[in-house]
């Protein structure tokens, strides 16, 4: 049927639905439309549009109802067409939308609008964030809900949405939870002009209102209103050591909610300008300060005494005073004060500088020497104050002056003059006072001599005594001489003060003195200084150093001198030695014999007399070991074949060397060559290669020879020259050649190594004058690697090498076979002995003369073939063995290849007795052909016919007239043939026919 496309809208109107269609194709007549309750069915309203209509309204229904709308257009014909739709009214919002609750909770209360509903959508939401805080869904009967968990002190936005079918009213309101209070409300100092206050627990509350009340005034002296979120405040510019209160409150929309308070003081300031000065009355101390601004509820003040500050008195007074005194103190100390402001729990402080009451001088002074000359010891006892105040003086004139802080009660004066009278003062400080000074005089003590020495000064019956004079206070020198082994007193001495050596005479010469002196200065005597020396010993006389032909061994004498000796030392030594031999003996001892010197060594002697620290020597005595034989002598080449090298082993001492060379055929010495000891090898130059030299080396000792055993040595022979091997033809031999080098040798050495071999080397001798020789029994075609060297006793020379190379051997058997073949020749033939490089196969035709092919083969290779030949010819073939340059070639042999038939072949008679063979050639031909004829009818032979190889036809004449001959044509080629078939053919009575 035809469609109407009935569609339904409400526009927004929850009483009214409008129905819209499409008039059918041809027109309609009019349209019934009917409403009807969906469910029930009951219809509701009926209704007739003309013709032209394409829309209704159908009003006053109810809000959230499903409806179903036919529509029913009658057509041309009183035809029909109906269409039904179903459609729902939007509901109506809610009325008396309410949110109202508390701190963490909101209830939403509403009346239900007018019609029906299928429920009721809650959407709550912060209205700060707008971020989704419920999303509840409810039947159609509820009127209310409870939303809980809140944020306290927040605006919330309720939206109440009613639904119905797909369509849906929304009302909307907006509401505050109830502020929380916050808590943990603090208020403290942040300076003496700021107060910091801060809380918890505010997130509950939209704003923040802060009241700050001065409490000595009562005013209110600050308010503040914050946003949520603020934890803190200060307060600045406030009156310091002042009281204050703090009130706090919370507001969230239209709620209010009083909250706790705290008190706190701010800082007081510290006094300014504290000092510490003396009053007018002894012994006391008045305290000033500046007042500060601000408030305060006192000041305490504390005066401390010493260097640790211990407080000793502690004043409280108004907080308008500026100053205190402090009465009865003790004299010499020192003292501070601190005035502290105090506001509430708060205090500020300040501190004055040090200040001082005035010292007494201390008492129990004294001044004592205790035996020193040049210091002064000061003692006293203790007095109260910061210090002490010294002064020595000398006549009258100070010297010195020291200051000493509190707790010291001595001094010691180091560096004064000896024997002089000091006077010693001494006054307590305190701070900018010094007390009057008690004074003492004593007198420092004498010193000794000083640097006293004794000195024999070489002489040997003599000692002198000297000294520095004292620097001051001495009035002479007083001295005692004693021997110092016996302690006996020899002489007493008394100087003046003046004076500062002494010379003591008629001594024993190497006897040991000591010499005791002091000085002396008023009543004080110095302490005794002494010095001990020797008189010098003589020197001993007729001092001799023999060889006593022991084995290394020297005996030394001498004669005793006057006076006293505490021993004899000798000392030996030798310049070519570090090490020397030092022996003591007894006063009365006059020789000594040394054993165990080095042999050849000079020695030198010297004999002296000890007389404590000083000795007294004789003149030098000096003689020789006797030396030893060298050993192990040995005679080698040298670095060049004209060069020996001689080494031996010193064994032990010897002024020098003497070597002695010689020819040992002659035993005539040609070199003496002089070398000094220490020296163990030496170089022969300018000598004969390859000769035989005797070596003899002398020691030499002072006065002393002796020889070494006779040592054998050989020079090193030069190298052959021009060094040849070339192959012997008629042998498997080399002939080696060589020239003769300069010098002597005592003959040859020959090596002959196989190439590639691992075997050993064939060795062959020459005598000395040879210069060649032939090697023998050699594999053909190999080469050897020849080595020689020039021989002279146990050496050789360098080795000269050269590489020879043996003829190699000819292939035999060598055979050239036709295998049947007119284009093909086989080639082979017997290894040959010995070794080869390669094979040359040369194939020559003998037909043209020419060289057609060379093959170069393997070594090893033993055949060949040869292809594409040209049928019918004659060759020859010859195989060479080459190694290197040398070569050597079989026999020739030769062999035809097969001849190819001819073709072609035609017969004619031009006559009655005449027959003309005819025919072609196909390749290179042959040797030459043959003709057979035969009588056709008895095969009886008529004739044969050899002809040259260049021949192409051949006339048969004086044959029967009218006769049928068989002819056939053979090409030869050496012992090889090829025929053409049988033709025959009649001389001219008959005609030809073929066979």
């Amino acid at each position: 049927g035809t469609v109407l496309n009935v569609s339904v809208s409400d526009h927004d109107q929850s009483d009214s639905l409008l129905l819209s269609w499409d008039e059918p194709e041809g027109g309609a007549k009019g349209y019934l439309l009917a409403l009807s309750s969906l469910g029930s069915g009951t219809l509701l309203q009926n209704v007739s549009a003309g013709p032209n209509t394409t829309s209704f309204w159908f009003r006053g229904l109810t809000p959230g109802t499903r409806y179903e709308i036919e529509v029913t257009a009658t057509l041309a014909c009183m035809d029909t067409t109906s269409q039904t739709i179903t459609a729902q009214t939007t509901p109506s919002p809610v009325h008396n939308l309410s949110l109202s609750g508390g701190g963490s909770w909101l209830r939403a209360a509403w009346a239900h609008g007018r019609g029906q509903r299928d429920g009721y959508g809650l959407a709550l939401r912060h209205s700060l964030s707008q971020a989704l805080v419920r999303n509840v869904s409810l039947p159609p009967a509820a009127s209310a809900f409870l939303f809980d968990g809140l944020l306290a002190g927040s605006e919330y936005a309720l939206t109440v949405s009613t639904r119905a079918g797909s369509g849906q009213a929304s009302t909307s309101t907006r509401q505050w939870t109830a502020p929380s209070v916050p808590t943990q409300l603090r208020l403290s100092p942040g300076s003496s002009t700021s107060l910091v206050a801060s809380w918890a627990g505010a997130a509950g509350a939209a704003w923040l209102h802060l009241e700050l009340r001065n409490l000595l005034t009562q005013k209110v002296s600050m308010t503040l209103s914050a946003r949520r979120g603020l934890t803190s405040h200060t307060f600045q510019h406030l009156q310091p050591g002042t009281q204050y209160w703090l009130g706090l409150s919370a507001t969230a929309g239209p709620h209010t909610v009083v909250g706790p308070n705290a008190t706190a003081w701010t800082y007081p300031l510290s006094p300014g300008n504290v000092t510490l000065s003396s009053a007018e009355e002894q012994n006391s101390l008045q305290a000033r300060w500046s007042i500060p601004g601000g408030c305060r509820d006192f000041y305490l003040v504390t005066l401390r005494e010493g260097e640790d500050s211990v407080p000793t008195r502690n004043i409280s007074v108004g907080g308008d005073s500026d100053h205190v005194t402090f009465h009865g103190l003790s004299p010499g100390q020192q003292h501070s004060v601190q005035v502290v402001a105090v506001a509430g729990p708060y205090r500020a402080s300040a501190n004055s500088t040090a200040a001082w009451t005035e010292p007494q001088a201390p008492s129990g002074v004294s001044l004592s020497s205790q035996g020193s000359p040049h210091s002064l010891l000061a003692s006293w006892e203790e007095a109260t104050g910061e210090g002490y105040l010294l002064v020595l003086s000398l006549a009258e004139r100070p010297v010195k002056n020291s200051s000493l802080l509190r707790g010291v009660t001595s001094f010691t004066y180091e560096g004064l003059h000896p024997g002089t009278l000091y006077t010693f003062e001494v006054s307590t400080v305190a701070g900018p006072y010094t007390s009057s000074p008690r004074c003492i005089s004593n007198w420092t003590y004498p010193l000794p001599p000083e640097q006293l020495t004794l000195s024999n000064g070489g002489h040997s019956t003599s000692l002198q005594a000297s000294w520095r004079a004292a620097s001051s206070g001495s009035t002479g020198y007083t001295g005692i001489l004693r021997e110092t082994k016996s302690q006996e007193q020899v002489r007493n001495v008394t100087m003046g003060s003046d004076w500062t050596n002494v010379t003591l005479e008629n001594l024993v010469p190497g006897r040991q003195y000591t010499l005791e002196m002091a000085a002396v200065a008023g009543p004080y005597r110095s302490p005794v200084q002494s010095a001990t020396d020797w008189t010098y010993p003589l020197a001993p006389a007729g001092v001799t150093l023999t060889n006593t032909r022991r084995p290394m061994g020297l005996s030394a004498f001498w004669d005793k001198a006057a006076g006293d000796v505490d021993q004899f030392h000798l000392q030996l030594y030798s310049k070519s030695h570090a090490a020397q031999r030092n022996t003591s003996v007894g006063p009365n001892t006059h020789n000594f014999t040394f054993l165990g010197l080095s042999p050849g060594t000079q020695y030198f002697l010297k004999v002296s007399v000890l007389a404590g620290p000083y000795r007294s020597s004789s003149h030098f005595a000096t003689e020789w070991t006797y030396p030893l034989s060298l050993a192990n002598v040995s005679v080698q080449p040298g670095r060049k074949p004209q060069e020996l090298h001689v080494s031996w082993v010193e064994s032990g001492g010897g002024r020098d060397h003497l070597v002695q060379l010689s020819a040992a055929e002659s035993l005539s010495i040609i070199r003496n060559v002089s070398v000094p000891r220490g020296v163990s090898q030496l170089f022969l130059e300018g000598l004969v290669p390859g000769s035989r030299y005797r070596v003899e080396i002398i020691s030499q000792a002072g006065p002393h020879r002796i020889s070494s055993q006779t040592a054998i040595g050989y020079t090193v022979p030069l190298s052959p020259r021009s060094l040849s091997a070339s192959p012997v033809s008629t042998a498997r031999a080399l002939a080696v050649h060589w020239e003769t080098a300069p010098g002597q040798r005592d003959g040859y050495l020959l090596s002959v190594l196989q190439e590639g071999s691992s075997a050993l080397p064939r060795h062959l001798e020459a005598g000395k004058d040879s210069t060649n020789v032939t090697v023998p029994q050699l594999e053909p075609g190999t080469c050897y690697l020849v080595r020689i060297w020039a021989v002279a006793g146990p050496y050789r020379s360098l080795p000269e090498n050269i590489t020879g190379c043996t003829v190699p051997a000819a292939p035999t058997n060598l055979s050239l076979t036709n295998p049947g073949s007119s284009s093909e020749l086989y080639t082979s033939w017997n290894k040959p002995p010995g070794r080869r490089d390669h094979y040359h196969v040369t194939l020559y035709s003998l037909s043209t003369q020419s060289r057609i092919q060379v093959q170069t083969l393997s070594p090893d290779a033993l055949n060949i073939t040869w292809t594409h030949l040209e049928a019918g010819s004659k060759f020859a073939v010859q195989v060479t063995a080459v190694k290197g340059s040398f070569e050597a070639s079989s026999i020739n042999v030769t062999q035809w290849t097969y001849p190819l038939a001819p073709v072609n072949l035609t017969l004619g008679s031009p006559s009655a007795s005449v027959l003309v063979v005819s025919w072609a050639v196909v390749g290179g031909g042959a040797e030459g052909f043959v003709l057979d004829v035969r009588d056709a009818a008895s095969s009886a032979p008529v004739g044969h016919v050899v002809l040259a190889g260049g021949a192409r036809s051949h006339i048969l004449r004086s044959l029967s007239p009218g006769t049928r001959y068989s002819v056939a044509v053979r090409a030869t080629a050496g012992p090889f043939h090829a025929s053409t078939p049988n033709l025959t053919h009649c001389t001219r009575e008959c005609h030809a026919l073929l066979a």
